[in-house]
């Protein structure tokens, strides 16, 4: 290895060694079940908040919105505005009444508001579906940093990511998490902040002309001689005819030599052929990628089609968030429902602030690493812009700072996954909390490891939009009607997601074979939350119309509890069967650890 690259592994190795120390450095005072979950409720709301945004700033955050941007340009916007817009939703609607249900979980919600233990275990296996197709990505871009950056086995990075997650969330607890997760937050943003500073001077230092500008009506231009090899079988158009050097099966013909690609047909290049253009070639785009620069600055250039995938990914990531188990988790270390919806305004501000900066990496990463845009890898552009717009040491130093947020990353998100989904699947299915939340953890953790050294969907952002869906046609009528209306009923509930759910992963089916089979799937497969969720709403609220019963103590009393003043006093948290009661106002009362603002 070169010395950057050593370089770059010693700063993932010295992010995993911080997160570990986090993890490991409060567990002397963590001595009874309570504490270990739910962090005692004394998690300021402003460190709450950084914890919140340092596991929700995923893959798809880092490497996969400056990747969409690079490929689609004006339309892939949508992705930080949705991901950030999710928490205005959550604020507005679920976290104050949420967090006052008492509640720890979402299989807890679900069972406390519809007294059902059956629809307790149905929410607990939808948990554990959103979070694998949640974790996959973030191992997935994983092992994409580290091929990308270094030359070992694609397996390697998982496998690290997986080791340090499951030593700092095995000793840790939510309170070792919710540091370490705030400290990664912070970290974070300056890895992406600083770079990109530092990238928009060199940009503007020299005179801001790299290659074709984004203006022109062209595709971009290779900045130098290139050569790339294509790991997996790919289709290419280009938007003049164009000359270039192949070896390996070109159109299903071998080939090794120069040829010349026609504007007017696309062209399959099978894996492990090797193309070289030379400075100044207009890039090959991946099929169904805006071609040139006009097309990729103006949004919903497909007319209507484009215009219904849109709204499905806004629907899936406005209403998605407030399904995701490992976020929700978050929020009942607040001690009431006015902490809770506090934290979610700072968590809008602080996630917005961070989304300003991949996108402008995405519009360089046009500029001066098109060449990413033949292969469709477009997600590690994050990594590779730094070198490539300042070649040298000072390059090298940025990539650096970059390595450490990604890696950060993925270590935040895995981590906060694993931890609560952990929790329920040891709280539903396994006695003896602590010592089986363990074993769910690392089983939890090696399934995820698994799946994702199978063959992936070469965007990050996309695929987390998956699990965005899963959640959002599923745990989103239950808890908006479970808080807002008195009229939902267990079967209504179960019906619901189950029909949500099997519309989502139908898609998902149909997706993977299309992937394989020519990509004939349209739009609203490849993101089917318009259709999926609702349908989920429909149906929940047609089967509890039709299950109705008279209103019952418990239902009455759980709304209350929901909406009722903080003031009054109504919050007790539920009591968790093999746990125990939590007797967290009690302690409040008399002063142990109170919350700080």
């Amino acid at each position: 290895m070169t010395g950057w690259q050593i370089t770059a592994a010693s700063v993932a190795g010295l992010v995993a060694v911080v997160a570990f120390y986090l993890g490991r450095r409060p567990t002397t005072l963590q001595n009874a079940a309570q504490d270990f979950d739910m962090a005692r409720r004394t998690v300021r709301s402003r460190r709450n908040a950084a914890a919140v945004s340092g596991e929700y700033l995923c893959a798809a955050s880092f490497l996969g919105i400056a990747g969409a941007i690079l490929a689609d340009g004006a339309d892939a916007l949508w992705y930080p505005i949705g991901f950030t817009a999710g928490y205005l939703v959550l604020m507005l609607f679920v976290a104050a009444p949420l967090r006052r249900s008492g509640a720890y979980t979402l299989p807890d919600f679900v069972e406390g508001r519809l007294g059902s233990r059956g629809i307790r275990w149905f929410a607990s296996l939808i948990t554990v579906l959103i979070a694998l197709l949640y974790l996959v990505p973030q191992l997935q871009g994983a092992q994409l940093a580290v091929t990308a950056l270094l030359p070992i086995p694609g397996w390697a990075g998982p496998a690290a990511v997986i080791g340090v997650v499951l030593v700092t969330v095995l000793g840790g607890g939510m309170r070792a998490t919710t540091l370490a997760q705030a400290f990664q937050y912070w970290l974070k943003l300056f890895a992406i902040a600083v770079p990109t500073l530092a990238l928009c001077v060199v940009f503007i230092g020299t005179g801001g002309q790299a290659a074709t500008g984004l203006g022109t009506a062209a595709p971009p231009t290779l900045p130098s001689d290139t050569t790339v090899t294509v790991d997996t079988p790919v289709t290419l158009e280009v938007d003049a005819p164009t000359r270039l050097h192949a070896e390996g099966v070109v159109d299903g013909a071998p080939a090794d030599g120069e040829v010349l690609w026609s504007a007017e047909v696309p062209h399959q290049v099978a894996a492990g052929t090797t193309l070289r253009l030379a400075e100044g070639t207009p890039t090959p785009i991946v099929a169904e990628a805006p071609a040139d620069n006009t097309d990729w600055l103006a949004p919903g250039n497909d007319g209507t089609w484009d215009l219904l995938g849109t709204y499905s990914l806004l629907t899936a990531l406005l209403l998605g968030t407030m399904g995701l188990p490992h976020i929700l988790a978050r929020f009942y270390t607040n001690p009431d429902g006015r902490a809770a919806r506090r934290t979610t305004l700072h968590v809008v501000l602080l996630i917005g602030l961070f989304y300003l900066f991949p996108t402008l990496l995405g519009a360089l990463s046009r500029l001066y690493v098109p060449q990413l845009l033949i292969t469709g890898r477009t997600d590690a552009a994050v990594l590779l812009l730094p070198t490539a717009m300042l070649p040298g040491l000072g390059g090298q130093l940025i990539a650096t700072v970059v390595v450490a947020g990604v890696f950060s990353a993925f270590l935040a998100a895995t981590s906060g996954l694993v931890y609560s989904v952990a929790g329920v699947i040891s709280a539903d299915l396994m006695p003896e909390r602590v010592r089986d939340f363990r074993v769910a953890a690392v089983l939890l953790a090696l399934a995820a490891l698994g799946l994702s050294l199978l063959p992936r969907h070469p965007d990050i952002a996309h695929s987390i939009a998956i699990a965005f869906a899963l959640a959002a046609s599923t745990f989103c009528p239950v808890l908006v009607l479970g808080i807002w209306w008195r009229g939902l009923t267990a079967k209504g509930a179960a019906a619901g997601m189950a029909i949500g759910g099997l519309a989502v992963l139908a898609a998902l089916a149909l997706d993977i074979v299309s992937d394989y089979t020519g990509g004939w799937a349209p739009v609203l497969v490849e993101r089917p939350a318009l259709l999926s969720v609702p349908a989920a709403f429909v149906v929940t609220v047609l089967v509890s119309l039709a299950s109705r019963q008279a209103e019952t103590t418990m239902v009455n009393s759980f709304m209350l509890r929901m909406h009722a003043p903080d003031r009054l006093g109504f919050v007790t948290d539920a009591a968790i069967p093999r746990y125990g009661r939590a007797e967290e106002r009690i302690r409040l009362s008399h002063g142990q650890g109170r919350h700080r603002r």
